[in-house]
């Protein structure tokens, strides 16, 4: 898949490349955002697993 995105990159003329990279930045700060909403959406499911007792006393010489 890289390479492919590359070779199409290769075909887009050189005044276009600000462009691309301004898209390129804008997915990775999407990517950045979602990643707590991740974790935070998950939360309420995982607390059912980390207040059982089996985990309690897992984690109680820590």
């Amino acid at each position: 898949m890289k390479e492919e995105i590359i070779s199409e990159l290769d075909d887009l003329p050189p005044q276009t490349y600000t462009e691309v990279l301004d898209f390129i930045r804008f997915l990775k700060s999407q990517c950045r955002k979602a990643a707590p909403d991740t974790a935070l959406v998950s939360e309420p499911a995982l607390r059912k697993d980390w207040l059982r007792p089996e985990e309690e006393e897992a984690w109680s010489n820590l």
